[in-house]
C-alpha cells in the first residue's frame, strides 16, 4: 500500500525556519540582557555612596594635601555656632575628668619635656613671661612653672584657676606686647587662621618667640576648623616673625614643631 508524503511541511518549512531564527534572537537577547544587568549593577556597587558632609570635608583636604596650603573646615552657620562645636569638647565631662586625673601627669611630663629642650636651645628662659594658647585645664602652663618658668599662663574658652583663665585665642584679653613666649598646640582648631596669628604676634615682645606644635602628615579630629599641609601657611601668616626652626616632635598626636621669632620693629 502506498503512502503519499504530506506535501504541508514542505510549505510550512519558510516559516518554520523563521520562527526557529525568530525564538535564537530571542533566547540569545534573553541570555545576555541579565548579564548586563548583573555588569551594571556590579559597576554601581564599586561607586562610592552618598557622602556626608564630613566625608566630603575630608576628600577635600585629602585632594588639595598634593598641592600643599592650608584649608579652612566648612560647616559652621555663625561664630556661634563654632564656638558652640569647640565647648562640646572642652566642657566635655568625661574628657574633663580625664585630662584632670589619669592623664594630667603623663601630659605635663611630656610638655615638660618640650619646653626644657626649648630652654637648652635659648629659646625660652626662667624668665619668660609665657602664655599657653588653648590650654584647656592647663597641663601645659604646669609644665612651664616646673621647668622654671614661673610667671606662666594659659586662655581657653572656658578657665580652669589658678592656671587657665578665660580667653578666646581669636582676640586674646592681653595687651600688645605683653609675653615673650607662646606655645600652642591647638592651631587647627583655629576657624581664621590669620586672626589665630595675629593676636600672636601682637601679644608677643619683639623678639618674643612662639612655638606652634600642628600636625601635617595627618588630619586632626572633628573639633579641627582647619587642615594645615605645610609650614609654608604658617610662615605667609607670620608676618611680623621671622621662621626660626622646624623639626619633627611627637605630641599627641601632633608632628611637627613650628618656631617663630618676632622681628624687632
Amino acid at each position: 500500500m502506498n503512502t503519499s508524503i504530506p506535501k504541508l511541511p514542505l510549505i510550512l518549512r519558510p516559516f518554520i525556519l523563521s520562527l526557529f531564527l525568530s525564538l535564537s534572537v530571542l533566547l540569545f537577547i534573553s541570555t545576555q540582557t541579565p548579564l548586563h544587568q548583573r555588569k551594571t549593577t556590579s559597576s554601581s556597587d564599586q561607586q562610592p555612596p552618598p557622602v556626608s558632609s564630613t566625608t566630603t570635608k575630608a576628600t577635600t583636604t585629602t585632594t588639595s594635601s598634593s598641592s600643599g596650603g592650608l584649608r579652612i573646615r566648612p560647616g559652621y552657620s555663625s561664630y556661634n555656632a563654632y564656638i558652640q562645636h569647640q565647648l562640646n569638647k572642652t566642657l566635655n565631662p568625661k574628657l574633663r575628668q580625664i585630662w584632670t586625673t589619669r592623664d594630667w601627669e603623663r601630659k605635663v611630663k611630656v610638655f615638660s619635656q618640650f619646653f626644657d629642650s626649648l630652654k637648652q636651645r635659648h629659646l625660652l628662659s626662667n624668665s619668660s613671661k609665657a602664655l599657653s594658647v588653648g590650654a584647656r585645664v592647663g597641663q601645659e602652663v604646669e609644665a612651664l612653672r616646673r621647668v622654671g618658668v614661673a610667671d606662666s599662663v594659659g586662655i581657653d574658652l572656658v578657665p580652669y584657676p589658678p592656671l587657665v583663665v578665660k580667653g578666646d585665642f581669636h582676640a586674646q584679653p592681653f595687651d600688645n606686647g605683653t609675653f615673650d613666649f607662646e606655645f600652642s598646640n591647638v592651631f587647627d582648631h583655629a576657624l581664621y587662621p590669620w586672626k589665630f596669628v595675629a593676636e600672636i604676634q601682637r601679644t608677643l615682645r619683639p623678639r618674643g618667640v612662639c612655638v606652634l606644635h600642628v600636625a601635617l602628615s595627618r588630619r586632626a579630629d572633628k573639633y579641627s576648623a582647619n587642615d594645615l599641609f605645610s609650614v609654608g601657611p604658617l610662615v605667609e601668616l607670620f608676618k611680623e616673625s621671622e621662621l626660626v626652626e622646624v623639626r619633627k616632635v611627637d605630641g599627641f598626636g601632633l608632628d611637627t614643631e613650628v618656631v617663630f621669632r618676632k622681628k624687632e620693629k
